[in-house]
């Protein structure tokens, strides 16, 4: 039956930046859909913990830093510990900061970049030479975002890191593929997040935003649910190096 292909029992997905929001919602649909979670946040995740052992699956919390590449063989180590290998990877945790381009500082740069690009290729490495190891394959699931597409206004850092999030996707599925390695990423659009709180309060911005989704509303964490059980699982087996885009059909206009 297909929906067995959905089915990740026995499956354990590493989700980072997983304490609020997006994050959270794709570990719970993880959870929903049988996996185990590794959760790595620079916090404890408690509500995402909770909302996950209630499902019955269970929760382990690793507290890193992913401005410092040093944590990452740690993040591997630890998962594997816990739940004796690795089958998903979600690289959701990023930032962004935003200020007019020309008074853009080096270290909003820097801090944007090492934790949206940098960490997202040295922890799918380090969790691709474990699925290597393991002799099975996996799945690695990036979170790109709408300015992987489109320029935005105020935010070149992470305009840079989310474009440069799709192109490394791709480089990644195309070097993987033959050791059953899926590498794609999911794109939201505009979403009701933290992220979002200072567009969504201001009002004239909210509206123009809202006026050019046809869906006509925010994006909600659960509508990421369904693509990344989709990409986690073994229905996606031959979708390699592919964008989707979650946006209410923002690009579409």
């Amino acid at each position: 039956m297909i929906t067995d292909e959905f089915n990740l029992s026995g499956k354990t997905a590493i989700v980072t930046g997983c304490d609020t929001g997006l994050g959270q919602g794709m570990a719970v649909a993880l959870a929903e859909a049988g996996a185990d979670v590794v959760g790595v946040n620079i916090v404890e995740p408690t509500e995402t913990i909770k909302k996950v052992e209630a499902l019955g699956r269970r929760f382990v919390s690793i507290e890193a830093n992913l401005m410092k590449q040093g944590d990452i063989p740690g993040i591997v180590e630890k998962a594997v510990e816990a739940f004796g290998k690795i089958d998903i990877l979600v690289n959701n945790a990023g930032i962004i900061r935003r200020e007019d381009a020309v008074d853009f500082s080096e270290a909003d740069w820097d801090d944007v970049m090492n934790i949206n690009i940098k960490s997202v290729f040295f922890l799918s490495q380090a969790v691709a030479r474990q699925f290597i190891k393991q002799g099975h394959g996996g799945k690695i699931i990036n979170i790109a975002s709408m300015l992987s597409f489109q320029g935005g206004i105020r935010v070149p850092s992470y305009t840079a890191s989310k474009s440069a999030v799709m192109g490394v996707t791709k480089l990644l599925a195309n070097e993987w593929a033959d050791q059953n390695i899926n590498v794609n990423a999911i794109a939201p659009g505009y979403m009701a997040t933290n992220n979002t709180a200072a567009l969504r309060a201001d009002e004239d911005r909210s509206k123009a935003i809202l006026d050019r989704i046809p869906a006509a509303r925010w994006g909600l964490p659960r509508d990421l649910a369904g693509p990344v059980v989709f990409l986690a699982s073994e229905a996606a087996s031959y979708v390699n190096g592919y964008t989707i885009a979650v946006d209410g059909g923002w690009l579409a206009r």
